[in-house]
């Protein structure tokens, strides 16, 4: 037997054995221990090696039988039931879409040149490279979702680069692993919408509320790898002068030799207005200027915007004081055409109604008719000089090699960027539903794919056939899941663990560590697919009794399960970068590079615990 399994079996025994000790022993076997007992049995199966699908379906069958006293028709009947429900699920409609979108991404070969130009541009930070491979895994995970496709890349781009400088491999190992886990939380995820689908919270939430966490989780891991290689460099030496040197485009080349200067704004003006070497015409050094004016373009435009949405005239309030209510000019006219036949009640004085009394016009101009403009208030300005302030910095130290590096983040980057606010953005702001995003995100694949001339026949049918066999996963999970749900809750299991867990006293802390805890476990032995559409159910129905927001528990157990890939045995991110990696890197030292990241993942979990609105506040701004 495998070492892997026989860690699986030892970490569900000591869970077993806490089940035994805590939960008193019936005095009578009933149909809840049953369930129990098939929830046992699932996990088992799952860690020998059995398709989780297919278990999760054929479990439920047999003791959905067993609940049924063998009714044949009624079993089938539930089968039939959870199946349907699972296929009229509209939210799923996005995960082959999301899915079809990232392999395009991936075939797009994006994430050579991102990685080279982030390390080029980091070239001074401490542990330049392993902050690249960080910033680039966020990037690229955040544009394909996929935890294999992002880790696998990476590991033939970042792992020889880095062990090449020096790097540590433990270090190197942690960084490309951990990095491309945060697929798994950033958005557009498909743990989310799993989730989402499963708890019944509204993926448009999920996704705004993991928006800043997936930020804060990247930033300590950035963090922790600037710190370590600020103490000991040896584990992360600085870049070499050979490794930082940056090839010119000829204009820029041509230029630079022109003038002499390392100020790269100051000769494309000259060289636009002066002489020129190397037959260069004016077009291409305009268009060389241009590309460098457009960080300064867009703070204008993003700042034109702000101005004249503060500024925008204010709707002038609608004078009612003219209006009269229904009926009232009629009023105290009993022989009017126009009385309706109610009658005064008795003592009722009747009066007259005065003449209304014209007053004179006010003489108004014609301009104070129109609504005033708003001053933009003192903190537009300040934003506007430190805006300012920054722009002249920048281009003061703008050298040609920085605007060379930033040609390479143009063509790798901001496409990238532009894909992922198209599709995020229209999901957070509410103008599209998550579907609907996933059809953009997908459409925009192919033409990030057409752009960069990768599409042709072969990459699509094997992003489609790739698609295919992910959604096929997910949604057969499902269907079992919806099976196994039933069963469980057939039997009276769900109830049979409510009631032990309300027994216990516990306080909704308690209780959020308890559940963490769990998973945290789980995510050992079990990948986040079977925990989410397993043991989710379980949780759920109980976060009513301790007031916790299912949306609030979704993005801890998102922040949770990225452990399912981050810790042995069943490590899949390990497995992932072996496949790719040097002959001289071992399995273990993979795992250990792992370890520190999973504790700055339980980190994470206690700041957000600890800080709620991290994950709350953009939800609770944008839809409540």
């Amino acid at each position: 037997m495998k070492k892997e399994l026989y860690f699986g079996f030892a970490i569900m025994a000591l869970i077993l054995l806490g089940l035994v000790i805590a939960m008193p022993v019936p005095s009578e076997m009933t149909d809840g221990h049953l369930g129990l007992l098939m929830l046992s049995l699932v996990v088992v199966a799952i860690m020998l090696g059995f398709p989780t699908a297919f278990t999760l379906m054929g479990m439920g069958v047999i003791f959905t039988y067993f609940a049924y006293d063998g009714n044949i028709q009624k079993t089938l009947d539930l089968m039939v039931q959870s199946t349907y429900k699972v296929m009229t699920n509209d939210v799923l409609i996005s995960v082959p879409l999301f899915v079809f979108m990232g392999y395009l991404v991936e075939r797009a070969n994006l994430i050579e040149k991102l990685f080279k130009a982030l390390h080029l541009s980091m070239a001074r930070l401490p542990g330049a490279l392993g902050v690249a491979t960080l910033v680039t895994c966020a990037i690229f995970a955040t544009a394909t979702g996929i935890v294999g496709a992002v880790v696998t890349l990476m590991g033939l781009l970042a792992m020889p680069s880095m062990l090449k400088a020096g790097y540590d491999t433990k270090m190197a190992a942690g960084a490309i692993t951990a990095g491309g886990c945060l697929g798994i939380l950033i958005p557009p995820s498909v743990l989310l919408i799993v989730y989402g689908a499963t708890a019944g919270v509204s993926v448009v939430q999920l996704y705004a509320g993991a928006f800043f966490p997936g930020l804060m989780l990247t930033g300590l891991y950035i963090a922790y790898i600037i710190i370590r290689a600020k103490i000991n460099p040896k584990c992360a030496p600085p870049l070499s002068e050979e490794d930082r040197k940056v090839a010119l485009s000829p204009v820029l080349d041509s230029l630079k030799r022109t003038y002499g200067s390392s100020r790269a704004v100051s000769a494309l003006v000259n060289g636009m207005k002066g002489r020129r070497e190397g037959n260069l015409t004016t077009a291409q050094v305009a268009n060389q200027f241009f590309i460098a004016m457009l960080p300064a373009i867009f703070a204008a435009f993003i700042l034109g915007l702000v101005y004249s949405s503060l500024t925008a005239p204010k709707e002038a309030a609608f004078d009612t004081s003219g209006l009269v209510t229904f009926g009232s000019e009629y009023q105290g006219s009993s022989n009017s055409k126009y009385d309706f036949g109610f009658d005064e009640p008795a003592g009722a004085e009747t009066t007259e109604a005065a003449p209304a009394v014209e007053e004179p016009a006010a003489e108004e101009p014609a301009a104070a008719a129109e609504a005033e403009s708003t001053p933009a208030p003192t903190n537009f300005w300040i934003s506007l000089l430190v805006v300012v302030g920054v722009l002249l910095y920048y281009y003061a130290r703008l050298s040609f090699e920085r605007l060379e590096v930033f040609k390479m983040l143009l063509t790798s980057f901001f496409p990238l960027a532009i894909l992922i606010l198209a599709v995020l953005g229209s999901i957070v702001f509410g103008l599209a539903t998550p579907s609907e995003a996933a059809a953009v995100g997908a459409f925009g694949g192919l033409l990030l794919a057409a752009g960069y001339r990768q599409l042709n026949f072969p990459v699509l049918r094997e992003s489609v056939f790739l698609t295919s066999k992910t959604t096929a996963m997910v949604c057969w999970l499902f269907v079992g899941s919806s099976i196994f749900s039933a069963a469980f809750a057939l039997l009276g299991g769900q109830e049979l663990v409510e009631q032990w867990v309300l027994s216990l006293g516990l306080t909704p802390i308690q209780f959020l560590l308890l559940s963490q805890v769990i998973i945290f476990l789980l995510g050992w032995p079990l990948e986040w697919t079977e925990i989410i559409v397993i043991f989710m159910p379980i949780f759920i129905p109980l976060l009513p009794y301790f007031d916790i927001d299912p949306l609030f528990f979704g993005l801890l157990v998102a922040l949770n399960l990225q452990t399912a890939f981050l810790s042995p045995p069943v490590a899949m991110a390990a497995f992932y970068l072996k496949g790719v990696s040097p002959p001289g890197v071992t399995l273990n030292q993979i795992f250990l590079g792992m370890i520190p990241f999973m504790f700055i993942q339980i980190f994470a979990m206690f700041i957000l615990y600890v800080f709620p609105q991290i994950g709350m506040w953009l939800p609770e701004v944008l839809y409540r």
